[in-house]
């Protein structure tokens, strides 16, 4: 069975439209193992209330990135995932998963991508810049920030009346069937 882990860093509604499709047969994986960057979280709640394993690996740990790629090579994950995850993987992890870790990013790649560009930030800067369209991307993790290659796209209609809020709700509709579809290519 192809195995992923989800690594997240809030809510995790992304995080709980993977464990529907699962439970749901819509995705055939193995959900292994969810990290968060946070002990506060509600994803791990998520994770837990479907026992799902979980592990906190914070700031403080001197090396999160090869903390997590020992888990992930522990639970022989194929596929990492990050799902609103707000840390930065860094150094052999990014060799040892070249073109298995992706993430979901709340706007059109490569605009409003990088350092500071997360969650309403995002949001607030596509409405400062006058866009009539935002969306979400999906995109392979390399060495820089946002910048790995695009895999896929989806689009919505910014209008005049939206806050950082309302354009969050229109393009968390696209994110979690769109990380579903990028999760389905691996398979």
């Amino acid at each position: 069975m192809f195995k992923i882990a989800v690594l997240v860093s809030g809510n995790g509604s992304n995080l709980q439209a993977i464990i529907d499709a699962i439970e749901n047969h819509e995705l055939e994986v193995e959900l292994s193992l969810v990290i968060s960057s946070r002990t506060d979280a509600y994803a791990l709640k998520r994770a837990q209330q479907h026992n799902i394993k979980t592990y906190t690996i914070t700031k403080t740990n001197t090396d999160r990135s090869n903390a997590i790629s020992e888990l992930c090579q522990q639970f022989h994950v194929d596929l990492i995932v990050l799902a609103g995850y707000l840390g930065i993987l860094k150094g052999e992890i990014l060799k040892s998963y070249k073109n298995k870790i992706i993430n979901i990013h709340p706007a059109l790649l490569p605009k409003y991508g990088g350092r500071g560009m997360y969650g309403l930030h995002v949001h607030q800067a596509v409405i400062n810049a006058h866009e009539s369209e935002s969306g979400c991307t999906v995109h392979f993790v390399n060495e820089e920030i946002d910048a790995g290659a695009i895999i896929l796209q989806a689009k919505v209609n910014v209008t005049s009346d939206d806050t950082p809020e309302s354009l969050a709700k229109k393009v968390a509709v696209h994110e979690h069937k769109l990380l579903l579809q990028a999760i389905k290519l691996f398979l």
